[in-house]
């Protein structure tokens, strides 16, 4: 099965979905849309220092995610806004990395692939890999998951409950890098926060629960990823986006589905009340 470049890719697709998506809720709830956008633009400046040390890129990517991810952690309250601090750091670090890429002699790199993803390149190694980013992940949010919704529901409730906030904010900050580290073969940097977000955005309407939103979101987002795979194997499209797209189709499907059920509802109910009556 791993001797097939296709099986390879949905292999690879499929388990980053499976920790994307119920992260993606967390980054929902907690309205951080910017920040994983913002983690996932300065990998560039990982890739660029993996090829100039010499060392794995995962490693260059986890690297620099994590230490701009922690950063903005620690310095948001201080005196800088949060917004601001991503912003500044989200943007200087890519554009370092570009420029950084540009000075490296004997080096010949394709950025788009790092830009918007190169699944079907996935190798065996690189399966492996993602396994085990995405294991770390799900035993993280697993092993956090209460008291992760506590601190996101409230930071008052939080401390009541014996909870750190700031704790918890570097757990998600953790599981956030790692996520982009082996999200970046799929979709790449540019996309990374798309796969975040869209599946957990498209499944917000339909559930009632945490734990119900993470399943159906890490469902959607798998059910992006094979269809968007086909769909780019037929079509001869870029497979990142054409997953993204995907993703996107499934989200306006479901907010007209929803839309569409709330405005025959009230359209509905006046009717019922006068034949009541």
């Amino acid at each position: 099965m791993l001797d097939d470049f296709m099986w390879r890719a949905m292999i690879a697709g499929v388990l980053v979905a499976m920790a994307a998506a119920p992260l993606g809720c967390f980054v929902v709830w907690r309205r951080m849309a910017y920040f994983g956008d913002a983690t996932a633009h300065a990998a560039i400046l990982g890739v660029a220092l993996a090829l100039l040390l010499d060392v794995s890129i995962f490693l260059g990517v986890l690297t620099v995610a994590l230490v701009m991810a922690s950063c903005v952690s620690l310095l948001s309250g201080r005196g800088y806004a949060m917004d601001t601090l991503l912003g500044v750091m989200a943007h200087s670090a890519l554009a370092i990395g570009l420029v950084a890429v540009s000075f490296l002699a004997g080096v010949r790199i394709d950025l788009s692939a790092y830009l918007f993803g190169d699944i079907l390149a996935v190798g065996k190694t690189d399966i492996w890999i993602i396994g085990g980013g995405v294991a770390l992940v799900l035993t993280l949010l697993f092993w956090r998951w209460s008291s992760l919704l506590t601190a996101t529901l409230s930071d008052e409730l939080a401390y009541a409950s014996g909870i750190q906030p700031r704790r918890e904010q570097l757990v998600l900050t953790l599981a956030l890098a790692v996520v982009v580290a082996v999200a970046l073969k799929v979709v790449g940097v540019l996309l990374i926060a798309a796969l975040l977000i869209i599946p957990a955005a498209t499944a917000r309407p339909f559930c009632r629960t945490p734990e119900a939103m993470a399943i159906l979101a890490a469902g959607i987002a798998m059910l992006a990823v094979t269809a968007g795979l086909r769909a780019a194997y037929v079509m001869d499209t870029p497979t990142g986006p054409t997953i993204v797209t995907l993703a996107a189709v499934l989200f306006t499907l479901a907010t007209v589905a929803t839309q569409g059920w709330r405005l025959l509802r009230q359209r509905l109910q006046p009717a019922s009340c006068h034949s009541g009556k």
